[in-house]
């Protein structure tokens, strides 16, 4: 087994194996063993199944089995404490505005509220670049940069307390919407979001975060732009600043980029690699760009001879706990809405992707209650909106978390941060923050190669993604929000005012009545029509239903027959005498709806054609009821088959006159 030494503890046929290797000062590495899977020295069939693969030691025997499911397999601590946690949350401070240990709180106070409250086992909570950005735009709007620039320390601090309290306020005003919302039961408004208006919004505002972090890359102190066109406003004061860019944050900036983006493309090509452990790889990449950058600026005082924007010190201990100023609130309401939605609508979709996953099931109102307690309460601790993240959800997948209680963990570094190791990240200058923020946008940038996919599935959802993220991109991620909820939901609209009215026919030897444009070869009783309508009945598609029922049964003004040019000789020369009507493709149908089926039966009825409704639902018929249906027509023409009401009106037919059947060829 190798040098060392071994201590056992036996439970039923698992062994439990700690070994003390020479030299490791009482270091154990515990492993979990079936014997009853280890009777040979030959690899065990079961363990072809194992996630991880069996590896053989000098002597020829298998040092490890894991053969415990990937759901059940103990997760390693040292994977789940991330120092990636307090790196991203300093990083998104910067995109919101505010000092970079405010991240840290945000990091930690939504993530111990989440553990106690969410229903989402892998959804690792916390500052997310999208409402950070967001966030951010609300915050220099509520508290601009003075134009005369140059502030004193003094002066800083105060304009920094300021943008703070704005930022609490915002997240104080997300979740009482939310904790409205819980209270109305509205996580059906989910349904709203839907997924490419969400992937269009996340990729938009990653544009933006690049766009945003150029002047802290190149050393420039450009004032933030705001309000609609903000992406190209902020483009062309770079380019006009360009020529008094940083060398020394330029460079910062290269070296950190060539250290994190190249690793986060190895991650990608050597993931299939058994051995390759990519969280570890990007954890270490991470941890060295903040090392060097660090050591470098404290060796060469790149703060003080450069003018290199540092960290500088970090408050130990945590905030004490404070109100938001309620006057803010009515000016903050307008921020406040659309970051809920983006809060609630990201971190549902987010759990709902791995509650598909790992089978089990997150309850959406509850999701509501969670997040917006977390944004409620981390508000009183100075932190600003914060909802599920996606890299550090999928980091913590990957390091085998399934619970919320993994996240309990990554809350240990922050706090390890905020009560002892703030003074190590001094010297750590922003322009590595950064390049953490557009490193961490990779993701979100490479959705748009999900684009000929869904051009192929839909071209309605490709439209409403282009059209959100044209509308993030040109306007803001709030108004690119609303523009793509309001087209989306438009498309569904416009598609139900497409809907035709389809004419049935009876295909041969078989009870079933299908549409005569998909064969040719289906029975048409002459005097008689089958009609189905697979849309909802309401007041944006009466005007279609009327035209289209007119043109099918050929009623013109005041029930007078009309004729109708492009039906078959037979079927021109036989009137229609009874017509039935499938409502099984009617979801629903409001008052309008309902008066114009009532107003077709009496125009039916004085043109002299039997009106016969079939496959309504008990919604449906109720909401015909009580628009005086049974006055026009009575109990005996309803009918819970198609087939039953042709079995009718075939007989009825058949007392006014021959029984005919055309086959149409």
């Amino acid at each position: 087994m190798g040098p060392g030494t071994w201590d056992r503890e036996r439970s039923g046929g698992l062994v439990r194996l700690r070994v003390r290797r020479p030299g490791s000062e009482a270091k154990f590495w515990p492993r979990t063993v079936d014997l009853r899977q280890i009777s040979t020295p030959q690899l065990p069939s079961s363990a072809q199944s194992c996630e991880k693969s069996w590896t053989r030691s000098g002597s020829g025997n298998w040092r490890e089995a894991r053969c415990l499911p990937p759901r059940t397999q103990p997760t390693r601590i040292s994977e789940l404490v991330r120092p990636t946690t307090s790196h991203r949350g300093m990083a998104f401070a910067l995109l919101t505005s505010v000092p970079p240990v405010f991240g840290l709180y945000t990091s930690f106070f939504p993530v111990l509220i989440y553990t106690l409250l969410g229903t989402g086992r892998h959804l690792s909570t916390g500052t997310f670049a999208v409402l950070s950005l967001m966030t951010g735009s609300a915050v220099e709007r509520l508290v601009p940069e003075p134009l005369e620039g140059n502030l004193s320390g003094i002066e800083r601090e105060q304009l920094d307390a300021q943008r703070v309290g704005a930022a609490a306020a915002v997240a104080f005003g997300s979740g009482a919407l939310m904790l409205g919302m819980f209270a109305l039961q509205l996580g059906i408004l989910a349904t709203f979001l839907s997924e490419p208006v969400v992937k269009a919004l996340t990729s938009g505002a990653a544009l933006h975060v690049l766009v945003s972090q150029l002047p802290s890359l190149l050393g420039l102190p450009l004032p933030r732009q705001i309000g609609c066109f903000a992406l190209f406003k902020t483009l062309a004061a770079v380019l006009t600043a360009l020529p008094r860019s940083s060398p020394a944050e330029l460079t910062i900036s290269a070296l950190s980029l060539a250290l994190l983006v190249p690793v986060k493309e190895l991650n990608e090509l050597a993931a299939a690699a058994p051995s390759w452990s990519a969280e570890r790889s990007q954890m270490r990449s991470l941890a060295y760009a903040v090392l060097l950058a660090s050591v470098l600026c404290f060796t060469s005082s790149l703060d003080t001879r450069y003018n290199v924007q540092i960290v500088g010190l970090l408050p130990g201990g945590f905030p004490q706990p404070l109100l938001p100023s309620l006057a803010e609130l009515p000016r903050i309401l307008a921020d406040s809405l659309p970051m809920a939605l983006v809060t609630f609508a990201v971190s549902t979709s987010l759990a709902s992707i791995y509650a598909d996953k790992y089978s089990y099931t997150i309850d959406s109102n509850q999701e509501l209650l969670a997040h917006g307690v977390s944004n409620l309460v981390s508000s009183l601790f100075s932190c600003f909106p914060n909802s599920a993240t996606l890299a550090t959800t999928s980091l913590l997948v990957d390091a085998g978390g399934n619970t919320q209680l993994a996240g309990l963990f990554s809350c240990l570094v922050v706090l390890s941060v905020l009560l002892w190791l703030g003074p190590f990240f001094y010297y750590l200058p922003k322009a590595v923050l950064a390049c953490i923020n557009i490193s961490s946008m990779r993701q979100m940038f490479f959705q748009m190669q999900e684009l000929p996919q869904l051009w192929r599935i839909s071209r309605v959802d490709f439209a409403v993604w282009m059209v959100t993220w044209v509308a993030v991109v040109t306007l803001s991620v709030d108004l690119g929000l609303a523009v793509g909820v309001v087209f989306s939901m438009m498309t569904v609209v416009c598609r139900t005012q497409r809907v035709r009215c389809l004419a049935l026919g009876l295909a041969e030897g078989t009870e079933l009545y299908r549409p005569l444009r998909e064969s040719h070869k289906l029975l048409q009783v002459p005097g008689l029509r089958i009609l189905s309508y697979p849309t909802p009945l309401y007041f944006g598609t009466r005007g279609q239903f009327r035209r289209i029922l007119e043109w099918h049964l050929r009623l013109g003004e005041g029930g007078q027959l009309t004729p109708k040019t492009d039906s078959p000789p037979d079927a021109v020369a036989e009137p229609v005498r009874v017509v039935v009507l499938d409502c099984s493709g009617v979801t629903f149908a409001d008052a309008a709806g309902a008066r114009e089926v009532v107003q077709l039966a009496s125009r039916c009825r004085d043109a002299g054609i039997h009106f016969l409704l079939a496959q309504c639902n008990a919604s449906v018929l109720g909401t015909l009821t009580q628009a005086g249906l049974l006055d026009r027509v009575t109990p005996e023409q309803l009918f819970v088959s198609v087939q039953d009401a042709a079995a009718y009106a075939l007989e009825r037919l058949e007392l006014t006159g021959p029984k005919t059947c055309t086959v149409w060829v």
